[in-house]
């Protein structure tokens, strides 16, 4: 398995090695505040990683957390001792 993902990232590596190499027009990014001058390149990746780090937000608010929090009300319910029942014992037995 760590073959495989030193693989996967080394291919990852080259893709934006290639980017960059052939995006090299100046670009400027405005921002709220500020701005800045980069290569178009860069701007391409940070882009990308700004909108893979959101959609992650977003899975981890709306998926992660509600699943998480729904495990630990099952695994408090597990562990809670049992209530003791309202039917009393028979006594005909």
């Amino acid at each position: 398995m760590n073959m495989f993902r030193l693989v996967v990232a080394l291919v990852f590596l080259a893709y934006g090695l290639v980017i960059g190499v052939l995006n090299t027009q100046p670009i400027t990014l405005k921002l709220l505040f500020t701005e800045f001058q980069t290569s178009s390149g860069v701007g391409i990746m940070l882009s990308l990683l700004l909108g893979v780090v959101i959609g992650a937000l977003i899975v981890l608010a709306t998926l992660v957390w509600p699943l998480y929090a729904k495990l630990r009300r099952a695994n408090k319910a597990a562990m809670a001792p049992a209530a003791p029942s309202s039917v009393p014992p028979r006594d005909d037995l």
